[in-house]
């Protein structure tokens, strides 16, 4: 039986005539389908193109982890994103990945990471001055520049022109909005190319890579070493020796910033939203501030003992996970279940949908980061914050310790009071938060 007969298709019309509410926020419209449809439907997106959605959770640890060497990531990342980033971890593919992933990974090892740690708390600690106590204000662009800056600081541990950080920032998060357009819009991107939309974003791109040229240039003629990442990723060698060239050394670093900032940065707020909306919470992560507080003044002492930190951390994770969305495409033919996947078949896993399933988790879409108490729940076929398989985001350990240094060094200056209600969110290439309101109010 074909595929088509067994898994249920959403027709190109239904898919244009929701186009607008799909280019705001697609969320609604694939629930609907998964409620109505179940837990895989097909998505007429184009003559003769589809996408297979999915929320199957133990179809996507098959693509992820036990049938990983035939699946490889779609033309979105590998093509359509690798044209703003270049060909980094992120978006390469084969051995040109596995070699690249095997050079940079001991970068991000704990051991390395903790000569960062430093780093890391200081720019926290600038950049939290950015709040503003006793009035309303969207929290989102305070923890925008904060992760912005950790990751650039952390790649350059030396002083960088506020017009260089303000354009590579600019670049970054310009070259995203553009392409949610080109994949939500298919239908117009012969447009974007014809009016020089797509030319103008792609002329902000080269200029970072001439920015960041000159950075690396700068430290190559520098002395001494600078503890950071991009030292790190200049003495690295590959199996025979050789150096990353100059072209893949910026990929990389375009990579970090993309990939290292923008979901920090999300969970960060999100975090910071549940938090303002469930008081208790905030007093335990207060209380465990004051107990490792008074244990030691090492930053990684904090991170390994703010236990209950990184459960309120991990739970905000799974309502609101930052890579929302996750792409697989076959290389050969495939069966999982029973449903035949043809060769070259799209999928899209629904991370969103996987970690509020009612099948996984009891009262899904609540607020309990006791849940994660149980360790088997982290390292279930249920939970993907980060993905899965060999290709597990390389920099989750560098996110986790910004992330619970920075919740610490806000709830310990901070009461966060909720103002505005639900929590909005705004799905971009990431799962982007959206008019966070927020009032802070001096805790010492």
């Amino acid at each position: 039986m074909s595929v088509s007969n067994k898994i249920p298709e959403v027709s190109f019309f239904k898919f244009l005539k929701h186009a607008n509410a799909i280019l705001q926020n697609p969320l609604p419209f694939h629930a609907k389908n998964f409620d109505t449809l179940g837990d895989i439907f097909r998505l007429k997106i184009g003559f003769g193109k589809s996408v297979l959605f999915c929320r199957d959770a133990g179809l996507l640890q098959h693509a992820l982890q036990k049938n990983q060497k035939n699946y490889t990531k779609s033309y979105i990342q590998t093509k359509d994103l690798a044209k703003y980033v270049g060909k980094g971890l992120l978006t390469a593919e084969g051995e040109h990945w596995q070699k690249q992933r095997k050079l940079i990974q001991p970068a991000f090892h704990k051991g390395q990471l903790k000569l960062l740690v430093d780093t890391i708390q200081k720019t926290i600690l600038a950049e939290l001055k950015n709040i503003k106590t006793g009035k309303p204000m969207d929290v989102f662009p305070v923890f925008n520049d904060l992760a912005f800056q950790t990751v650039i600081k952390s790649i350059f541990n030396i002083n960088i022109s506020n017009a260089d950080i303000d354009s590579l920032q600019h670049t970054t998060e310009a070259t995203q909005k553009m392409l949610v357009q080109e994949l939500r819009q298919p239908f117009f991107v012969w447009w974007f190319n014809l009016s020089g939309k797509t030319k103008k974003h792609l002329d902000l791109t080269q200029n970072s890579r001439t920015i960041l040229k000159r950075l690396v240039e700068k430290r190559k003629q520098s002395n001494g070493d600078h503890h950071d990442l991009l030292d790190m990723l200049l003495s690295a060698k590959y199996e025979d020796g050789s150096k990353m060239d100059e072209n893949q050394l910026v990929d990389e670093i375009l990579i970090l910033f993309a990939a290292g900032h923008e979901t920090t940065s999300n969970s960060l707020t999100f975090t910071c939203e549940l938090l303002a909306r469930n008081p208790a919470a905030q007093s335990k992560i207060a209380s465990e501030i004051k107990k490792i507080k008074s244990e030691s003044t090492d930053c990684m002492h904090w991170i390994k003992n703010a236990s209950y930190t990184k459960l309120v951390i991990e739970e905000s994770m799974r309502l609101f996970p930052p890579a929302y969305f996750m792409d697989r495409v076959n290389i050969e033919e495939d069966t999982y279940n029973g449903i035949v996947l043809p060769k070259g078949s799209n999928l899209l896993f629904s991370i969103y949908e996987i970690h509020r399933h009612s099948d996984f988790w009891k009262q899904p879409n609540k607020f309990i980061p006791e849940r994660f108490l149980d360790e088997n729940i982290k390292f279930s076929k249920n939970y993907f914050p980060f993905g899965a398989g060999p290709r597990m985001c390389i920099g989750n350990n560098f996110a986790m310790y910004e992330m619970i240094l920075a919740i610490i060094a806000l709830v310990e200056q901070f009461e966060i009071i909720e103002k505005e209600s639900p929590i909005q969110i705004k799905p971009l290439i990431t799962l982007k938060p959206h008019n966070a309101i927020l009032e802070f109010k001096n805790r010492i």
